[in-house]
């Protein structure tokens, strides 16, 4: 076997080795296939490439020129200023073009070794009234982006005092500003006794580099550890409207269902904390959890002592018809189910979350489908179960009613006296119930495990506020609101007295009350949607929602951390 020497290059030991991979019958595969990867072509060039980058290195290569680019400015210049022929003309376009005179610019910054940050030098009028060991000079190099810290100054000394560090800005990035110490210059500026917002002022326009003179903490903090609580926004918040926030800028605004990354709760009034998904590395802050719940405490006492005896709001009855169709309202029972108003002891701050992903073998998770006036949940869902019997199922609901002759026992309805039916309202056996017509309607707990026991997703629609309850480890339930797609009002138009109306009166209260239907749960509940779904019509809502559902199989979401942990 041929013996490389030290000066042979890659290439050509992998030249050499792929001459020596002879065929064997017991490993005729594994040699096929290790020639094939030796042979390609890429490999070679990128073997070659290699040691020429090698045989740079050892010669310590040093530039022949420190400015190229000015170099070739000159050659524009004289090119420009006298005649040219075809191979000057070639040239001139070449050295004009923006890539490669961006190329000698960075050639010639490397060449220079002038690509690290200029810090100026230290400013020779420091005062010397502190020891050296108590004073801090801390340079920062920063851009356009924020410096990451917050200050208080206090009202007695006038010392201003670092009161938090944001996580992944300038200063938290640095290391070397902790919370607790004190602010003496900002850029040779002296700013004991100064606002706060003056002080922010002067840093906000201090762009490149940043001079500050610190005193230490007495005992400095230890940088902040990760947290890594993540968690769902119930509610929308906007920095520049709130009043309490310590400065606003710092504010991390976000809409209801955002996921936030809470980075820090060492403060128990304002977190901070990311949006999951975002670039930016430096977190804002937010309201804590107990500080938003103290906030809407006193907000409702407020509310209470100046309407202590507030008019009962109507719901419009979420469930009824509202003058749709007669085929709709045999056909919906959901019509007579009760409406709750959202529960006022509630407090819509956060909740934590965590990744979930459904494992193979586990527990298909509850769809639960919601809906506004005119969404008709019920055809939808036996539509989506009646094209795949074999992956989908519906809960049989519970009635009082008399069965009638084209029905059957648990297809339709579990039908069942009265006395029993109210017997098992008693024992909490239904997620929600309701009447109709003198009769009793429900869905149970038993008829939804009765499906999910038999490995299919289980389709139930409630409303709105029986979701609530079906919100546990068990179920774990993915809720999808549905609501009918209302055309936008046509502008009016001019027409004769003989024209037809495009819509009646009847027709515009209608679509109105949909919309005011609609609008209510997107209030009250969309903090408990995880999907909507704009019905057309039921061929395509239906084809949306089975989109929906093939998605739970194959993709993780942010759920409850309860529902994952023991």
């Amino acid at each position: 076997m041929p013996v490389l020497s030290e000066d042979s290059g890659l290439h050509e030991t992998l030249a050499l080795l792929t001459s020596q991979l002879t065929p064997d019958s017991n490993h005729k595969e594994e040699m096929g296939f290790l020639r094939d990867v030796f042979s390609e072509k890429s490999l070679s060039y990128l073997m070659k490439i290699h040691e020429k980058l090698r045989h740079y290195e050892r010669q310590s290569p040093t530039p022949v020129l420190h400015s190229a680019a000015g170099l070739v400015e000159d050659v524009i210049e004289e090119l420009q200023t006298a005649p040219v022929n075809n191979e000057e003309k070639e040239l001139l376009q070449l050295l004009s073009t923006p890539h490669l005179r961006a190329m000698l610019v960075v050639h010639d910054t490397v060449a220079q070794k002038n690509f690290d940050p200029v810090l100026p030098p230290l400013p020779d009028n420091f005062a010397d009234d502190f020891d050296e060991e108590s004073v801090k000079i801390v340079r920062l190099v920063k851009n356009k982006e924020p410096l990451g810290a917050t200050i208080r100054r206090d009202e007695h000394t006038g010392a201003v005092i670092v009161a938090r560090i944001m996580r992944g800005g300038a200063a938290d990035r640095s290391g070397l500003v902790h919370v607790g110490d004190e602010l003496r210059e900002v850029n040779g500026v002296a700013v004991l006794h100064k606002r706060p917002e003056e002080i922010s002022q002067i840093l906000a326009q201090s762009q490149g580099s940043i001079t500050l003179k610190i005193i230490p903490a007495v005992k400095e903090e230890d940088r902040l550890k990760d947290s890594k609580v993540y968690m769902r926004a119930l509610f929308c918040y906007n920095p520049k409207e709130d009043r309490a926030i310590p400065c606003q800028e710092a504010g991390l605004p976000f809409k209801r269902r955002h996921i936030l990354e809470v980075v820090s709760q060492d403060d128990p009034t304002w977190w901070q904390a990311k949006r999951v998904g975002d670039t930016n590395l430096r977190a804002g802050l937010i309201p804590s959890k107990q500080f938003q719940e103290r906030r809407l405490t006193y907000r409702r006492a407020i509310g209470a002592l100046q309407n202590p005896r507030p008019a009962k709001k109507p719901l419009s009855g979420l469930r009824r018809s509202f003058r749709l169709s007669r085929k709709e309202k045999e056909n919906s029972v959901s019509e007579g189910k009760q409406v709750e108003q959202a529960d006022p002891a509630e407090f819509l701050t956060y909740e934590e979350v965590t990744k979930y992903q459904q494992q193979p073998g586990e527990q298909q998770r509850l769809v639960v489908l919601i809906g506004c006036l005119g969404a008709r949940l019920s055809e939808l869902k036996q539509k989506v179960v009646a094209e795949n019997p074999q992956e989908y199922g519906v809960a049989v609901p519970h009635t009082t009613r008399s069965r009638k002759s084209h029905e059957k026992e648990g297809v339709e309805y579990n039908f069942v006296s009265k006395q029993s039916f109210e017997t098992d309202v008693q024992q909490n056996k239904f997620v929600e119930h309701g009447e109709y017509k003198e009769n009793l309607y429900g869905t149970s707990l038993e008829a939804i495990r009765s499906v999910m026991a038999k490995k299919k997703v289980c389709l139930v629609d409630v409303v709105p506020e029986a979701v609530k309850h079906l919100r546990t480890p068990e179920f774990k339930p993915y809720v999808i609101f549905v609501k009918p797609l209302v055309p936008e009002k046509k502008k009016p138009v001019l027409k004769s007295p003989t024209s037809e109306e495009i819509s009646s009166p009847l027709q515009d209260e209608e679509q109105q009350e949909i919309l005011n239907s609609a609008a209510f749960i997107e209030e009250q509940y969309g903090h408990l949607i995880d999907a909507v779904l704009v019905k057309e019509d039921l061929q395509s809502a239906c084809n949306q929602l089975k989109t929906e559902l093939e998605k739970l199989n194959k993709d993780s979401f942010w759920v409850p951390v309860s529902w994952v942990r023991s």
